[in-house]
């Protein structure tokens, strides 16, 4: 005998493959299959609670601001630690590498600076200011050009 797994329709042909009412492949059925287990309906628990009328849930949103009190235009802003010297020293920084001909030492100096300022600016108010990676970025992008113009303007000078 076989069953199809799908529509549970059972066939005594057991020649057949395919359930005929899906298609789905049939499966042969064995005697010594286990019954199906029933479980107990679950137990209801705390009954008294649901009954009550005074029964409250708890809010959700407490001791949040009443937003509809705040002015007509009020900025909502979002404060941020200062990262304007370390995006100055990478934008110096890639533009010292851009600019390698003879761009590369003023752009490249001058990243170096801003980057070494921006840690410094960081290591003394971390609450304030911010941009670590950018300053390092910075430094770093600005040493490459400034070795990369002096390189270039040394064979140059040589041939």
């Amino acid at each position: 005998m076989k069953i199809c797994p799908s529509c549970r329709q059972t066939y005594s042909d057991d020649n057949l493959n395919f359930c005929l009412t899906d298609g789905s492949f049939l499966t042969t059925v064995a005697d010594n299959e286990p019954k199906t287990v029933y479980m107990d309906p679950p137990r209801v628990t705390n009954q008294t609670n649901w009954g009550q009328q005074n029964y409250q849930p708890p809010s959700v949103f407490q001791n949040q601001q009443n937003i509809q009190n705040r002015p007509m235009n009020y900025p909502m802003r979002i404060d941020s630690k200062d990262q304007t010297l370390p995006i100055i020293s990478l934008v110096l920084g890639i533009l010292a590498i851009v600019i390698c001909c003879y761009g590369g030492i003023p752009f490249g100096a001058g990243a170096i600076i801003t980057g070494v300022i921006a840690l410094n600016n960081e290591k003394s108010d971390p609450a304030k200011y911010g941009g670590h990676g950018l300053a390092v970025g910075g430094i770093v992008t600005g040493t490459v050009g400034f070795i990369i113009t002096i390189v270039i303007i040394f064979f140059a000078s040589i041939t």
